[in-house]
């Protein structure tokens, strides 16, 4: 599973493919709909492949829980992120068994299944272990390229004038 260049915007539904950086922050496609977007750099942006949940040993990195997902539902649909808080646990549960339960709410959960379900819906999801000699070089390359987009441009000097 490839999420090195999918973005959750924060008060933006869905996820979004990083496309090109600007000079005033990137362009995004959402997954949703297909539309694309100009983000700032005053945009609160999380990187997929940056995300973890917490488990009781470790923090687990958002790409192995959706493999998890992946490798239970046979690549498929999984439950519906609308249903009940106590089946969204159970479920989750299954998938993640040493995960935090007071550190990981049901918002957490209802998340990861919504977008686990976006990218399901793209083919974007895989039971595979990742290839990490590219992914990982394709990784830093986008942090760069969004911490270079979040960096205030230095301005030039203004210019003299004679009076």
């Amino acid at each position: 599973m490839n999420v090195e260049k999918i973005l959750a915007i924060s008060g933006k539904p869905g996820l979004y493919e990083l496309k090109v950086q600007t000079r005033s922050g990137f362009v995004a496609e959402s997954l949703l709909d297909g539309k694309k977007i100009t983000v700032g750099m005053r945009s609160n942006v999380s990187l997929l492949s940056e995300i973890s949940m917490y488990t009781y040993s470790e923090e687990k990195p958002l790409a192995e829980v959706m493999r998890a997902i992946a490798i239970k539902e046979n690549e498929g649909q999984t439950i519906s992120h609308k249903e009940d808080n106590a089946k969204l646990i159970a479920y989750f549960k299954e998938v993640v068994p040493d995960y935090d339960e007071d550190r990981v709410y049901a918002s957490d959960i209802k998340k990861v299944l919504n977008w686990y379900n976006l990218l399901q819906a793209k083919g974007m999801v895989s039971k595979e272990e990742p290839k990490l000699e590219n992914a990982e070089s394709v990784k830093e390359q986008v942090v760069e390229e969004v911490k270079a987009a979040k960096e205030p441009k230095a301005e030039k000097p203004k210019a003299k004038t004679k009076k």
